[in-house]
């Protein structure tokens, strides 16, 4: 039985760990061959059908380099990005900087560097990680995070709008709380996880948080030809958080 990607060729970054790595093995098992980009590609020894890439996606040489060596993808999942505590006091330029570098820029790079190919094939699926903490609700304390994820929702749809006609589809994923690696550390840089961990549990009106298995169902649907009509959406994830 074939695969919802059967044949199709993906690019996803940050695959080494959380919800990019259980994309980049959900992509595979559909029947994709997936090129996983991270700064540790060791993480991703022993994937069948997934060739490992190390870029830091900070360097835009880096990833002209990557899309040459790579060549024509079906399916680019933006997944990459930093999280950052704090108010725009708390927020000196240099956390600035890399929340736009990591949360943005990156996004416009991988973009413009694999979407002529995309172009000139007639068709392709580019799917970004934004947040639910973005224009779509400002959240305490999340002040450069917001600010970048609601970015990425401006730089989707724009895309989207600019590319419809040409068999592009570009849309967004808005989580919310997700239990990842990123996440726990997170907690642990509290100096209290157990209790961080109960409190991020106890405002998710499921009263449980995300699953990185979660959000690659739905980075897997985004990328498939079953949302052929979906095209610069937003698609919210988080467990009626904002409802």
């Amino acid at each position: 039985m074939s695969g919802r990607l059967q044949g199709k060729a993906a690019l996803v970054t940050a695959g080494a760990q959380g919800i990019g790595r259980a994309t980049v093995e959900r992509f595979i098992a559909e029947g994709a061959y997936v090129h996983a980009v991270d700064i540790r590609p060791d993480l991703l020894r022993g994937l069948e059908n997934c060739t490992a890439h190390q870029v830091d996606l900070r360097d835009g040489a880096g990833i002209e380099k990557l899309a040459q060596a790579v060549g024509r993808i079906d399916v680019l999942f933006n997944c990459a990005g930093v999280v950052q505590a704090g108010t725009i006091l708390d927020c000196p330029e240099e956390d600035w900087a890399l929340a736009y570098t990591l949360n943005v820029t990156a996004m416009y790079r991988t973009i413009r560097a694999f979407l002529p190919a995309m172009l000139e094939a007639g068709r392709g699926s580019i799917v970004n990680m934004s947040s639910i903490a973005s224009s779509v609700k400002g959240i305490p304390n999340r002040f450069a995070y917001g600010t970048t994820k609601a970015a990425v929702i401006g730089l989707t749809k724009s895309v989207a709008a600019d590319f419809v006609t040409r068999g592009i589809r570009c849309n967004a994923i808005c989580p919310g709380t997700v239990d990842t690696p990123s996440l726990r550390d997170r907690l642990s840089a509290t100096g209290d996880y157990q209790r961080a961990y109960q409190e991020f549990s106890d405002r998710q009106p499921m009263g449980r948080l995300g699953s990185a298995e979660e959000i690659a169902a739905l980075a897997l649907y985004l990328a498939s030809d079953e949302s052929s009509f979906t095209t610069g959406a937003i698609h919210i994830v988080d467990g009626g958080w904002i409802n």
